[in-house]
Formats: C-alpha cells, structure tokens, sequence
C-alpha cells in the first residue's frame, strides 16, 4: 500500500511539475475508486484501488469547464460543450452504450452518446441518474430510477441514453440537485421545480398532504435506545437502507411541478442530501425540508414543508450538502463599509467529523478551522467535507478512509486541512461524491 500511495504521490508530482509549464486544465481525483469513478487506470490504483493524493485523470480533454461527482461516478464537460463520464455504469448513468459495457472499462472516460446536438454547458450526477443542461436551459437526464428521479413522465423508471425532460420544455435550468430519490432544480428566473420521492416534504408541497418516510420512523425508534452519532458508518447506513426499503411503496411525483411554498420567492441556490433540501432565496433567507434524522435541517421547528434554518447574524451566500449534513458559506456583518468576511457553517450528522467542529450538532455553528480564510465553494461527501477558497486552495476534513481527504492516509481529520500536495496549482472547481473527489485546476 505505501508503494501504491507513493506512485500516486509521484504521478501527481510531475504533474504538477508540468502545470508550470503552461498545458491548460486538467482533472484531478482522490479517494474510493472500487467503482471506476476516479477514472484512474488499474496499473497506478490497482483492481479497484484508491487515490491518496489528487492524480490526474488521463484521457480527457484539455478544455474541461466544470466537473461533477456522483455517489460513484464522474462527469467533466467540455468548453466546447461535449460531456465525458466514467464510474459505476449498471445504471446506465454514464450514457454510453447501456449496462452491458465490461466493469473493467467503467473508469475510462469517454464521451456520453446521444447529446451531440446538445451543447452542455453543466452536468449533475446522483447515485443511480445523470444529467446535463443544454445552454438553451434545455434538461437531460439518464439512468434507472425507480423513484421518479428521472422526471420524465408516470413509471418511467429508466432512459438509456439521454433523454430531454419536456416537463421542463418551458423553462431554463440553470442548477440540478439530487438526493437519493428526489430531485430539485433551479430556473434563470429563480423558480424551483421538484420532483421524484416527496416523503417527509423533501420537495416541498405540490398539491398533495405531505406524509412521513418509514426512514423517520424506523430511526426514530433507535434513537430512544441509542444515539446515532455514537454509530459506526457501517451501523448506520444498514438502518438508512433498511429504511430506504419501506419507503418503496412511498408518494412519488413522476414529473417536475413548481414548489409550492416558493410562488413569487427567487431561488438563489440549491442542494440536495440523502433525503433532505436545502433552498437558498435570494432574500438571504435559508429554508430546509425533509428528513431531519441526523439533524440535517438545522432548525427547532419539526413541522414538514419548507421552513428558515436557524441561522443568525450571518447571511447564507452559498449551500452545499453531503448524506446527512449541511454546509452553508456566509457572510458575516461588518462594522465598517466594507463587505463582511465570509465563514463557513454546517450542522447535521458529524460522526466521522464531517462538520469540521464540535459542539451542538443540530444546529448552525461556525466551523473555525476556517476563519481567516474566504471559502467561495463548499461540498459534502458521504462523511466528508471539502471547500475551495478564494486563494484557490482546498481545504477537506471528515472520514479519511480510502484517502478520500486526499492526504496521504487513511485517517480521519477533525477540522480542516490544506491540501497541499495542490500548491502551485490554480484549482478552480473542487467538488465530493460519495466517498471520491474530483479538483479541476489550471496553471
């Protein structure tokens, strides 16, 4: 394993050595790739092995634009509008050729077919479903789902290549979100549209009484025996899938409606958890909805629907969302004329340290590993956290197992870290999937 580690380490030398000399932006990745989605070959990482420092990702273009992280796959899109994908295809999420591709060949970027009249201008992964916007506001989507996260009309559990969702024909996308079986997206003119599994008000009210997810209910009843944050990883996702299970013959809304609670309120951002949303209006006003097992929406106020987190003398800027916990950038007054320093905020499940501080875990702190410094982004992982700050340096904390903190180790951090095996290289993007991360950085 140290052999491993120290020709990742090596690989990512030189290239950083190479950044200097001017050869345009690249994708780098650490973390899990048990399934393909660091897009590494298996002669550095090995059959199923990890990255334990940020490696580039060979075989992609030099002009990629943005990237996003799956639960276990990966998605780069092109300036000039092209989108390459790599990972897990059983669900058919990367859009290339259907499920029946070799699993050897999973973490091999190549183009996704069918969107070559398409000229993409974003990309958003999920666990099971992909997608992408068109710069006519026009989304895709792809994979199986048998939720609803599709979006694409009543039992339409799966789309082999992309396909448009003519549900949204009138509008223009501008942001997706997906959680595990919901999904929520953000138009030009600050409307938000939802759709997928509705339980406990996770896409807020379309018309219909909000019920409860068996998930809730079925950890609830644990939560009197034992805490939650005082179970492993493994112990606690075996509930969330056992619950998840129950939930199969749920509320589902098959095709995207507008939110309700929001009619005549401006969307700013997004960002979806497992099962639970996050809204960000352009008031400054942060609204949470769905599950709150892990404390995940960060306010007193249990009703289901839509309601503000309780954040105080800050304003929430930008949001971001891992399984069971939330992050929020802020903007904290200032008591002269000049703009507030920003600082960054996150409540919900902590057991592997994935919020970056201690105290109460259920409601809004201050992560202060961070103060002093200006983070413009922010991403959860499964029980990991990361953020990009103006300086263009990425910080992460949380679950270390695998390198997915991309330090070196396996160990957990309580508090963020510098990822300086990045220094000399201008990240521009750095973003989490489930147990992965990807950085996009230019010279």
């Amino acid at each position: 394993m140290r052999l491993l580690r120290r020709a990742v380490s090596s690989y990512a030398n030189v290239f950083s050595r190479s950044m200097s000399s001017g050869c345009g932006r690249t994708v780098m990745s650490f973390g899990d790739g048990a399934q393909g989605a660091l897009g590494l070959p298996t002669s550095l990482t090995g059959i199923g092995g990890g990255a334990y420092e940020p490696t580039p990702v060979p075989g992609l273009p030099a002009d990629v634009s943005n990237v996003s992280a799956g639960h276990y796959h990966s998605l780069a899109v092109t300036s000039g509008g092209a989108l390459w994908a790599w990972g897990r295809n059983n669900e058919a999420q990367l859009g290339r050729g259907g499920v029946l591709e070799p699993r050897d060949t999973w973490n091999l970027p190549k183009r996704v077919e069918g969107l070559d009249q398409v000229n993409v201008c974003a990309a958003f992964a999920s666990g099971v479903v992909s997608s992408a916007i068109g710069d006519d506001g026009s989304l895709w989507v792809w994979g199986k789902s048998k939720r609803g996260q599709l979006g694409l009309g009543k039992d339409v559990t799966e789309a082999m290549v992309p396909s448009r969702v003519e549900a949204l024909a009138g509008e223009k996308i501008v942001k997706v979100s997906f959680g595990w079986g919901h999904a929520i997206a953000q138009t030009k003119d600050g409307k938000l549209f939802g759709w997928g599994y509705s339980a406990d008000g996770r896409i807020g009210k379309l018309g219909k009484a909000l019920e409860s997810s068996p998930l809730d209910s079925n950890i609830d009843a644990f939560e009197r025996n034992q805490e939650l944050s005082t179970l492993t990883i493994e112990a606690a996702e075996k509930l969330v899938l056992e619950g998840m299970e129950k939930e199969k013959d749920m509320p589902i809304i098959w095709e995207p409606c507008l939110i309700e609670e929001l009619s005549g309120i401006e969307v700013a951002d997004i960002a979806c958890g497992l099962d639970h949303s996050l809204v960000l209006c352009g008031n400054g006003v942060l609204l949470s909805c769905g599950s709150n097992v892990y404390g995940q929406l960060g306010r007193e106020k249990q009703d289901m629907g839509m309601f503000p987190v309780d954040i105080i003398n800050v304003r929430p800027i930008s949001i971001g969302s891992g399984l069971g916990h939330s992050l929020a950038i802020c903007q904290v007054p200032s008591s002269d004329a000049t703009e507030g320093a920003m600082s960054l905020v996150s409540w919900g499940w902590n057991q592997s340290s994935q919020l970056g501080r201690a105290g109460q875990e259920n409601a809004p702190l201050l992560v202060e590993g961070l103060e002093g410094e200006s983070p413009v982004s922010v991403s959860g992982g499964r029980v990991h956290s990361m953020a990009l700050t103006s300086k263009g340096e990425v910080w992460i904390w949380g679950c270390g197992k695998n390198g997915r903190l991309g330090l070196g180790s396996s160990c957990d951090e309580t508090e963020p870290m510098l990822l300086d095996s990045l220094e000399g290289c201008e990240v521009l993007q750095a973003v989490s999937g489930f147990d992965h991360n990807l950085v996009l950085v230019a010279e």
